[in-house]
């Protein structure tokens, strides 16, 4: 008998009544606006309610550097979650929100998997409330802004050649990266080349996910960089005089969405930034409400340790002034394997046979990146625990390479198969996960405040991505002096690099040392709050491969949807 598909498990699981999921949180429905029967906005009134409760522990879920199948930080942090329970334990989740370019890709959805998904699936990596979708409304306002202001006379002086600020969609669309709008008579506006992000890359949603209340997401949006003079001059949405209308827009995307795991455990989505774009982690604002509704609230950070979790650390902890008390982890059999460099891991196609072999020794060929995580997420001051995730096709001895490894680098270990088996099969990462969070917490930032803009991005590179050094093109270099002028040095780094690898080259596997990063070029998300180089040839809109998942989800005879993996 074949394993059921992750839609099949999904449609066939039991939705218990928000009212009882609120319930488990010690939230009344006073602060619950259903959108439907399986999901609701919480208003941030919540926040005052729950303050003065006791604060529960704080887990992120992270991972080695993952191959492009992924290694399931999603899966792992829903079977943690669950697992919470079955030991006695209050667990929450708080995760992004899928992106429905990647859904209707080469991904598929991101509700985690097997019997470890939230649910309903379906809705969530579909619409959900409508979040996205107002980060693509309030951004593009921006963009029309922007451009009605050219058009009646540019009394700001925005030079042509530097405005920053494209338009957003929320599909993989490779033929919008670059454009040229305005074309036509004079009243279809200014003519000059543009283009197109995804959704998930847009400041709006790195904005939204970074903001602590409305007030501060308000002046976030005013603080937007859209371009500059020709003198280099920042011009922002509030000269613009977007802001507002944009805060109006986002008045509901703000508020936290209530959901559910296949166990009935809690979860709180909310925002979708990219991960190797933009800071990969969900929202600032689900931290602060959860944490005082749990025991242990579960959030993860997008890729390896060296990109969402080194942006949890320094980026997002500085903003909520919130520390960690534990980081899972994610180590899979395959990505080490894959970092022994013997092996080829394509996306959207099957592992090559003989990487289904046992061999404990390729396992320890890799076992570098895992080492590097390790230390990586060690240098932050916080207790790590590696979960290996379980697929069929490994084997014990493997296994147990992987944790003869990670123990002797101080690391709790534990074997999951949450997959497979729900939060039962996470029972021993959650005991090891509360071990680790009852060791004093010794958190500390990687840089400081004060530093200079390229002292904090050396700090990232050497001391996470192993490099030996750091170099800028011409054009980076002009734009760091630009963005010192204008005030933005005080401000963290968020490095643009491949996921594929610790280092800024995605054909380098293992914990490369020695090499250079290479930054070409280096932008100012002001609003969101932080300054993001561009390291290697990084794309802001995906393209569709030759077979996407569009191709397969359809709306079945009873209206259910069918397809969606």
């Amino acid at each position: 008998m074949s394993f059921p598909s992750d839609l099949e498990i999904a449609q066939a699981a039991h939705i218990a009544p928000l009212s009882e999921i609120a319930t488990q949180l010690g939230l009344g429905d006073d602060v619950l606006e259903p959108y439907g029967r399986t999901v609701a906005k919480i208003d941030l009134t919540a926040l005052q309610q729950v303050q003065n409760r006791p604060r529960g522990k704080y887990v992120v879920v992270t991972a080695i550097t993952p191959t492009p199948l992924g290694e399931g930080k999603t899966t792992t942090s829903v079977g943690l979650a669950q697992a919470m329970k079955h030991i006695g334990k209050v667990g929450l989740l708080a995760l992004r929100q899928p992106s429905m370019g990647p859904t209707f890709g080469i991904k598929g959805g991101a509700a985690g998997g097997g019997y470890s998904q939230v649910i309903p699936m379906e809705i969530l990596n579909l619409h959900l409330t409508g979040d996205f979708h107002a980060v693509t409304a309030a951004h593009n306002l921006l963009a029309a802004m922007v451009d009605n202001h050219l058009h009646h006379g540019n009394a700001l002086g925005l030079s042509l050649k530097n405005i920053t600020w494209k338009r957003v969609l929320d599909v993989n669309d490779r033929s919008l990266r670059n454009v040229i709008i305005g074309l036509g008579p004079k009243e279809d506006g200014i003519e000059r080349e543009s283009g197109f992000d995804i959704t998930a890359a847009s400041e709006v949603m790195a904005l939204l996910a970074l903001a602590t209340s409305m007030e501060d997401l308000r002046a976030r949006l005013g603080r937007i960089v859209v371009g500059y003079t020709d003198s280099k001059v920042a011009v922002t949405a509030e000269q613009i005089g977007c802001a507002g209308a944009m805060a109006v827009i986002l008045r509901d995307a703000i508020k936290p969405n209530l959901m559910q795991t296949l166990e009935n455990t809690p979860a709180l989505i909310h925002t979708g930034p990219f991960g190797n774009i933009a800071t990969g982690n969900s929202s600032v604002i689900a931290d602060k409400l959860g944490i005082h509704m749990c025991d242990y609230l579960i959030t993860e950070a997008g890729f390896g340790a060296d990109m969402g979790a080194e942006r949890f650390f320094n980026i997002k902890c500085r903003v909520s002034g919130m520390v960690p008390d534990a980081a899972v982890l994610v180590a899979t059999v395959r990505a080490l394997k894959a970092h022994s460099g013997q092996y080829k891991v394509v996306a959207g196609k099957p592992l090559p046979p003989e990487m289904l072999q046992e061999s404990p020794d390729d396992v320890r060929a890799g076992a570098a990146n895992l080492a590097k995580q390790i230390e990586n997420v060690k240098a932050h001051g916080v207790s790590p625990v590696v979960a290996i995730n379980a697929f069929p096709t490994d084997h014990a001895s493997e296994h147990a390479a992987i944790k003869e490894i990670a123990e002797a680098l101080g690391a709790r270990v534990a074997i999951c198969t949450h997959f497979a088996d729900g939060g039962a099969g996470a029972v021993e990462l959650a005991q090891a996960v509360v071990a680790a969070c009852d060791e004093e917490s010794h958190f500390e930032f990687l840089y400081s405040d004060d530093a200079s803009l390229k002292e904090k991005i050396y700090a990232v590179a050497t001391r996470i991505y192993g490099a030996a050094n750091v170099e800028y093109s011409p054009v980076a270099e002009e734009q760091l002096a630009m963005f010192d002028a204008n005030g933005f040095s005080h401000l963290p780094v968020c490095i643009a690099k491949t996921h594929l690898s610790i280092s800024g080259d995605p054909t380098l596997k293992g914990a490369p040392t020695g090499h250079t990063l290479q930054v070409r070029e280096v932008r100012a998300s002001v609003g969101a709050g932080f300054i993001y180089p561009i390291c290697g040839a990084m794309r802001t809109m995906p393209g569709l491969g030759s077979d996407p998942a569009a191709l397969h989800i359809d709306i079945g005879p009873d209206g259910r949807v069918v397809g969606l993996f």
